[in-house]
């Protein structure tokens, strides 16, 4: 229920009352933190479930802490939240940090979730309803007018959502883990609908208003067909899985929430927090380059900041992620990060003069500070295919011959690591149980023998045909151990219907031989002594992405799947390769 404003609400918890609360740190981003656990003052104040009035008259359900009694005023903190009530003992200690710090605290339910009213409705509700609440902050009397926003993935798309407002009031954000291109990186990265992440979020996660669970094996789920009525064969009715579907390609759906195309709306200074294995790894890296360049101001374009770990979607919680241990260096301090942050632009404290980009360059397990991205010492380095199965910066023979497979979507090649939102199947992955799979095209190094460090995008250019009118191709970089053991660094896909461009779909002729520019994302690795890097070439990688059926039919409407025979061709004219960005030897 959503209560009045009033002294009845207003409660004083004493320090000691808190002490037993078990701090189960179960959510994105608060693993590593500072030894001594954040306590509320002892003259803090809450008010619980204020309704907060957005333009169109919905309240919004918003939970107010202060660090005392004395009316202030204070700089703001605030976090809006799709995920729960703010019960959650990570919410509660976000709460202890900022009043701890001089901070109010601001925690607001995101329309139609929880007591929020109004219609649940993914990420286009969130850019009017995140500048009505800054600007409720700003006007209430213990306000000093700043506000700062932070927090991971749905929490870190409601700060850049809010933005586009350009609202005096917010004066920085922390966004970590976040969408910036939702049609690329949320839906349908190289064109290939985002199946899993889609399915198991838009329809079980974030389908109900309580983020209900329910009894469903969603990696085995989702092979239903014809794939614009799986949510029906799973019990529900999902509008927004529906729009998903009904927009396969860029067109005036998506563009609103092309958060890269509309930096020059913007004008916050923003510390963007990502990893190496985060599905929205390239929106974190493009809503800081394209603020860097783009921002509406001088201030914002002078003072984003980068920061890239080793991390997952659920980043900065452990050392290890998927099956690689990246060692002690991997977590930062989540409370100072924020702190130094929010201190230097809500309180006017110094900022430490810090390089605006840092980096966590994997294979050596070390930060690097960098002040550009991409780095401008990178040299891009074609590594060419070639028909033995080798792969080396000489380029091919003029009469080099192909590699054939066939790609059968009833028997699609089995997600495997990757950055994915599934904690089941994400990060760095062994790559043995794919071996001796005939639909995999794998081109290989010999082993170095010195180091050379990867840092920055990837790309794979393919020349290649196929017999079916459309169908996809697949990229992954893989580091392969002298012992065997074998991991995903980075992988892309094209959908061939979208092979020139994401707004209008075009099927190929079969047996043409096309270009097909695949985005392997980035990466920051140091290939040591004895190791060796691995392309390998495909055409799926389910339940990740949808099957491409080979049929050329309408996106999601069709039952019928054929097999689809594949040709990667390798010669001088046609010369197959990936491009690394290799960071010269010092």
């Amino acid at each position: 229920m959503v209560l009045s404003i009033d002294r009845s609400n207003v409660f004083r918890i004493p320090a000691r009352a808190l002490l037993s609360l078990a701090l189960t740190l179960l959510c994105q981003g608060i693993a590593a933190q500072s030894e001594q656990e954040p306590q509320f003052p002892e003259e803090v104040q809450i008010l619980y479930h204020l309704p907060v009035k957005m333009r169109d008259g919905v309240a919004l359900a918003t939970d107010v802490y202060l660090p005392d009694g004395s009316g202030g005023p204070f700089p703001a903190l605030f976090v809006r939240d799709m995920y729960g009530n703010g019960s959650q003992p990570v919410r509660q200690r976000y709460a202890r940090l900022a009043t701890a710090n001089g901070y109010a605290f601001v925690y607001q339910v995101c329309r139609g979730r929880y007591d929020s009213e109004g219609h649940w409705y993914p990420y286009f509700q969130e850019i009017n309803d995140g500048d009505d609440a800054i600007s409720w902050i700003a006007k209430q009397d213990w306000s000093d007018g700043k506000v700062g926003m932070f927090g991971s993935s749905y929490l870190a798309s409601v700060q850049w959502l809010a933005a586009l407002n350009d609202n005096p009031a917010l004066v920085a954000i922390a966004p970590s883990v976040s969408p910036g291109n939702y049609y690329r990186d949320v839906a349908y990265p190289g064109g290939a609908f985002s199946l899993l992440s889609r399915a198991s979020w838009g329809i079980g996660l974030a389908g109900s208003r309580t983020n209900m669970t329910y009894p469903i094996s969603w990696e085995t789920s989702v092979d239903h067909l014809p794939l614009k009525t799986l949510d029906r064969s799973l019990g529900f009715n999902i509008r927004h899985f529906q729009d998903w579907l009904d927009h396969p390609s860029y067109d005036s759906y998506w563009r609103p929430l092309n958060l890269e195309e509309r930096a020059s709306e913007m004008s916050v200074p923003a510390l963007n927090i990502g990893g190496w294995y985060d599905a929205f790894l390239r929106s974190t890296i493009g809503s800081y380059v394209t603020m860097t360049k783009e921002a509406k101001s001088e201030r914002a374009r002078e003072n984003q900041r980068l920061v890239i770990g080793p991390w997952p979607h659920a980043w900065n919680q452990k050392t290890t992620t998927g099956d690689v241990d990246f060692g002690p260096n991997a977590l930062l301090d989540w409370d100072s990060l924020h702190l130094d942050w929010f201190d230097a632009w809500l309180k006017g404290e110094e900022l430490e003069e810090v390089a605006p980009v840092k980096i966590f360059v994997m294979g050596e397990n070390v930060w690097r500070d960098e002040y550009e991205w991409p780095l401008a010492r990178a040299v891009y380095t074609p590594y060419y295919f070639h028909e033995d199965g080798t792969m080396d910066a000489q380029p091919p023979e003029a009469e080099a011959m192909p590699r054939r497979y066939a790609y059968d979507p009833l028997d699609p090649v089995p997600t495997l690591g990757g950055n994915i939102m599934r904690a089941q199947v994400r990060g760095p992955r062994d790559q043995r149980p794919l071996d001796g799979r005939q639909d995999i095209v794998r081109f290989t190094t010999k082993a170095f023998e010195e180091r050379m460090e990867i840092t920055g995008p990837l790309t794979v250019n393919l020349y290649a045909s196929s017999s079916a009118p459309d169908t996809d191709f697949m990229a992954k970089l893989v580091v392969v151990r002298p012992d065997g053991f074998s991991f995903n660094l980075a992988d892309g896909v094209i959908r061939a219907r979208y092979r020139e461009g994401f707004e209008t779909p075009k099927l190929v002729e079969p047996g043409a031989i096309l270009h097909y520019e695949i985005d392997v994302w980035a990466t920051s690795y140091v290939v040591q002594p004895g190791e060796r890097l691995r392309v390998d070439i495909t055409s799926s990688n389910f339940p990740r992405l949808n099957r491409n059926p080979n049929t050329g039919a309408p996106f999601g409407e069709t039952t019928e799947m054929i097999s689809a025979e594949q040709i990667i061709y390798l010669d001088a004219e046609r010369p197959s390769h990936i491009v690394l960005p290799v960071i010269p030897t010092e």
